[in-house]
């Protein structure tokens, strides 16, 4: 089958007096090397991007992870320093992604800032600084700028058996990286737990209702694509639903153009 074209979330970051639409290297490596496809970073243009005209062309998209996060207006929290940094053109580009991309059954990966907005998409909200909750670890980055360090595989999470992440990593338990200060507060009605971890934090959800692949993840398995076996399989699994997505609307225009 040909690579699947998957499109990848941007994020606008000012740099050298331009506003650069960028993802970072090791996503666009993982889609590349594990799922066998060609990546497309979308721009974060918001109401000025024609979704559907970028949805036609491509069989996956991939919401990435990102150091800002999701504003809080978009959940109905009141903002803070506390939720810094923000970026508000990514926001009004996934979110409305995220919800097409369903609609239309284009399998869909989303990865840690990705899962958050999955959750706020469909109507969930998040917490943050989850650390500072009793009983709760702290899922936070070692303050290193070591990215070995800070993206080392850090903690099981308990993984729902017979799942859709289940299938995938076919374990009931697999350890995983840990960026984030923010979490799901309330789970979105249409999404279902696919993982925890010990101390409760939701770690991976799908949709119940979904036409297509979807799956979330708050870790990061494109930092050891290469090297970790979950993390290869659930890129792995992504790439197969891409290519059978793929093939699927191929052979739909084939029969319209027979028509």
């Amino acid at each position: 089958m040909p690579a699947p074209v998957i499109l990848v979330s941007a994020d606008v970051r000012p740099m050298q007096g331009y506003d650069w639409h960028a993802a970072p290297h090791t996503y666009l490596q993982a889609v590349i090397e594990r799922a066998d496809g060609v990546p497309l970073i979308l721009p974060a243009f918001g109401s000025r991007m024609n979704l559907d005209a970028a949805l036609d062309r491509v069989d996956g998209v991939l919401v990435t992870g990102s150091r800002s996060n999701v504003h809080p207006s978009l959940y109905g929290a009141e903002a803070s320093e506390k939720h810094e940094p923000f970026d508000p053109d990514r926001d009004a580009t996934t979110l409305p992604l995220i919800r097409r991309a369903l609609e239309r059954g284009i399998p869909l990966l989303c990865i840690c800032r990705g899962l958050q907005e999955l959750n706020v998409a469909l109507g969930g909200t998040l917490a943050g600084e989850i650390q500072e909750e009793e009983g709760r670890m702290d899922h936070r980055a070692p303050e290193t700028e070591l990215q070995e360090i800070r993206f080392a595989i850090r903690h099981p999470v308990l993984v729902r058996e017979g799942g859709c992440l289940g299938r995938i990593v076919d374990a009931g338990s697999i350890d995983v990286n840990s960026l984030h200060r923010q979490a799901i507060g309330r789970l979105a009605d249409r999404l279902q737990v696919e993982a925890s971890a010990e101390d409760g934090t939701i770690e991976a959800v799908s949709v119940r209702d979904a036409p297509g692949f979807t799956l979330g993840v708050q870790w990061h398995p494109e930092y050891w694509a290469r090297t970790d076996g979950p993390s290869a399989r659930i890129f792995g699994a992504f790439g197969d639903a891409a290519r059978a997505y793929g093939a699927a609307r191929s052979a739909a225009a084939g029969r319209e153009a027979a028509e």
